[in-house]
């Protein structure tokens, strides 16, 4: 295998790697495809930031010029962000052909994974992964974030499932795959802007400590796959249940209407929804994604010292 044909791990990110420093992986979909420029862009950095504070060192991920990217610079955060909806956004199935032809891909929580750790990133930080529509039953439209959860050996840490999701058959699936859901401080699956949805996780963890020796016990046994751990939206941040889940009804419902389907209907959704709730939950999100990036860096920390 010829990784390093393709495989672009920034200098930063590569001695953290080489000397055993906490690193966190950070997605690039929120950036082309996640909220609206400039906004995207001033997320991502404050996450980075943020990150940096915390005491661990970011490592944004995308796929540009037909690399596997590791570790972007300001300016090609800034590249993303401006060039926006026009980025290819990068599923597992993308991977060869953008690589091939030497374009540019944002990258989702399955892509993220794939490049962190080939990059040797244990850590991942988003806002929240895909999982099994509604309607799945007839559509089979199921995020291949859930199969890379059960291959790649990536702890990923996020605000639970999209609430735009069948929540009840994505646990379904994860436990079918064998992908522990773990939530952080709450035995309820957050809902990405709400901290509840009335579903159990399969854990309680209460500190990253013991978030990491979890993690690193799976991967000296050699168990396949990742970890998915649920971080809960801060109370003050979470949308009202019942507004946020009208919101969404109503979008899927326009969504079907316009014949959206496929990876064009996550971002379609979440563009809807923020319309309907006034920008509401466009802030949620960005506040969601800030949280989830302290507890990842504290959970790398941890992780750098088993190691």
């Amino acid at each position: 295998m010829n990784i390093s044909k393709y495989l672009d791990v920034s200098e930063e990110v590569s001695l953290a790697i080489n000397e055993n420093r906490p690193v966190v992986a950070l997605e690039s979909t929120i950036i082309s495809h996640g909220m609206p420029y400039p906004q995207n862009v001033e997320t991502a950095l404050n996450t980075e930031q943020i990150i940096r504070k915390n005491g661990a060192v970011p490592a944004t991920i995308a796929i540009i010029g037909g690399k596997l990217k590791a570790g972007l610079s300001h300016d090609e955060i800034e590249y993303l962000g401006k060039k926006g909806l026009e980025v290819t956004k990068a599923s597992r199935r993308d991977l060869p052909f953008l690589l091939a032809n030497g374009e540019d891909g944002a990258t989702t929580v399955a892509t993220t994974m794939i490049i962190a750790a080939l990059a040797g990133i244990q850590v991942f930080c988003t806002g929240g992964i895909g999982g099994v529509h509604r309607g799945a039953e007839i559509t089979m439209d199921i995020s291949a974030d859930l199969e890379e959860l059960s291959m790649t050996p990536v702890m990923v840490v996020c605000a639970g499932a999209k609430s735009i999701l069948d929540l009840g058959l994505t646990l379904e699936y994860l436990e079918t795959k064998g992908v522990p859901v773990i939530g952080y401080q709450t035995e309820e699956l957050p809902a990405f802007y709400t901290r509840k949805s009335g579903f159990k996780v399969d854990y309680r963890i209460d500190t990253p400590e013991m978030l990491a020796k979890v993690f690193h016990a799976k991967t000296e046994t050699g168990l396949q796959g990742g970890m998915l751990v649920t971080n809960p939206i801060p109370e003050k941040f979470a949308m009202d249940y019942d507004v946020i889940n009208n919101a969404i009804d109503a979008a899927i419902k326009e969504a079907a209407q316009h014949g959206v389907h496929g990876k064009d209907t996550t971002p379609f959704l979440l563009a809807k929804i923020k319309e309907l709730t006034g920008g509401d939950s466009l802030v949620s999100n960005i506040q969601l994604v800030y949280n989830n990036a302290r507890l990842a860096s504290n959970i790398a920390i941890e992780l750098s010292k088993l190691k």
